[in-house]
């Protein structure tokens, strides 16, 4: 049989937003997708979890048996679609060890189980791609994977959740707090019923993951990512935040650490921020992505789109799944897992940062000194100070200089120490400067 004559069968697996945007593609774009591969593109069923829903699709391609249609002989590509570890991580497997390749979207099961699917795909001689996982419509991965492989990757830094996005840019702009800007997001439809993955970083945590594994060649789970979601951000945050002319965001950042001795290891976070006015990642609003990436040759790159939505996301998914086809037809295979470098993780306390603090305080002489203090006993250098009010319940705020995250973090605990510090209100993180 000729390339000509080869016909490359799709399952689908999930008929979700964007499961059901991949099969509109496939049927509506057949004749330009059989250019771009060389070979036709037919849809053989797809895998759905309730057969009675009504479906803009033949009866007779819906089922609701994945691991039967996968097994198929007559398929070629599996796309996993359904989300969540199980069942897809063994669907997913068993379509690997059968010679089949796959495209997933499926940002959790790669943040934890991308080492075992790249094996089994390297193993089989297939193809696992997984573009849409990180940032939807907007190409990161292939870049990191592909066009950036011959140089080094120092920082990957990006917002990559569009539901958080949203709340702190509704929050900067409008001065709501963080429950009415939520309870608006789920009106918009940007935020699920139970949006903790989003709020609480689990999902940026995964993308970090996956982008920190590619970018240092080195394996990293969401175990691996220190955490922290949008929950405690204020109005006054924000407010504060414009004051040092900065805003709100929140980050996901992969970094490679190097140390004084040469030493280098792989940092991976996510959490609210302080960033520039100035960052290119301050201007990225609404539930808008974007993904900055430096690295020692080429510069900063920035990258940016739609992260999410039914149609940027099957854009992504059917890239892949053009490549995946093409390797078919052509021979050939994409670029595999590479785990050569194996660097440590660090820790977030040896990551250097600079930290924001706000706390109320009673507007005392030698209060101020004495807050100085237990930054000074820790050489943690104060880079800002500025009060707002009087009396006892004066609010200090106080910016510092690049320390490791560690003695940032104790001078914090010395200030809800102080008798003459009422609470401490709020610790953010400021990213993004040269300090």
């Amino acid at each position: 049989m000729t390339a000509q004559d080869k016909t490359i069968g799709v399952a689908v697996l999930g008929m979700g937003n964007v499961g059901s945007e991949v099969v509109r593609i496939l049927e509506d774009n057949a004749a330009d997708l059989r250019a771009r591969v060389g070979a036709p593109v037919e849809l053989r069923g797809v895998a759905v979890r309730d057969l009675t829903r009504p479906r803009k699709i033949a009866q007779e391609l819906i089922t609701d048996d994945p691991a039967a249609l996968v097994a198929r002989d007559d398929v070629d590509i599996v796309v996993e679609l359904m989300g969540g570890i199980d069942p897809a991580r063994e669907v997913i497997r068993t379509a690997l060890q059968s010679g089949k390749s796959v495209v997933t979207a499926n940002k959790a099961l790669l943040a934890e189980y991308t080492g075992e699917l790249a094996t089994a795909a390297a193993d089989a001689k297939v193809d696992l791609y997984f573009e849409a996982a990180v940032a939807g419509a907007i190409p990161v991965v292939r870049p990191l994977m592909q066009s950036l492989a011959g140089d080094t990757v120092e920082r990957v830094a990006g917002i990559v959740n569009g539901t958080t996005n949203f709340i702190l840019s509704e929050m900067a702009e409008t001065g709501a707090d963080y429950a009415e800007t939520l309870a608006e997001a789920g009106r918009l439809g940007y935020a699920e019923a139970d949006p903790t993955a989003d709020v609480e970083g689990y999902d940026a945590a995964a993308k970090a993951a996956i982008l920190a594994s590619i970018a240092f060649h080195t394996r990293v789970t969401a175990a691996d990512v220190y955490r922290e979601g949008i929950t405690n951000v204020t109005p006054d945050d924000l407010v504060a935040a414009k004051k040092f002319d900065c805003t709100v965001k929140l980050l996901s950042i992969c970094e490679r650490v190097r140390g004084a001795d040469g030493s280098q290891r792989v940092s991976a976070r996510v959490y609210p921020a302080l960033i520039p006015l100035s960052h290119p990642l301050a201007t990225v609003n609404g539930a808008f992505n974007a993904v900055v990436v430096e690295a020692e040759n080429a510069g900063r790159l920035m990258f940016y789109g739609q992260g999410a939505g039914g149609s940027p996301t099957a854009s992504a998914v059917l890239g892949d799944m053009v490549m995946a086809a093409r390797n078919k037809v052509h021979g050939g295979r994409g670029p595999l897992e590479s785990t050569y470098a194996s660097l440590p993780i660090a820790s977030i306390d040896e990551v250097p940062t600079r930290y924001y603090v706000s706390m109320r305080v009673a507007d005392k002489p030698g209060v101020l000194s004495q807050v100085a203090n237990e930054f000074s006993k820790r050489s943690v250098s104060i880079a800002a100070v500025r009060q707002e009010g009087a009396g006892d319940d004066a609010r200090l705020i106080v910016v510092t200089h690049r320390a490791p995250d560690r003695a940032q973090s104790e001078c914090v605990a010395a200030l809800e120490d102080m008798d003459s510090v009422t609470t401490v209100s709020s610790v953010l993180r400021l990213e993004g400067t040269d300090d």
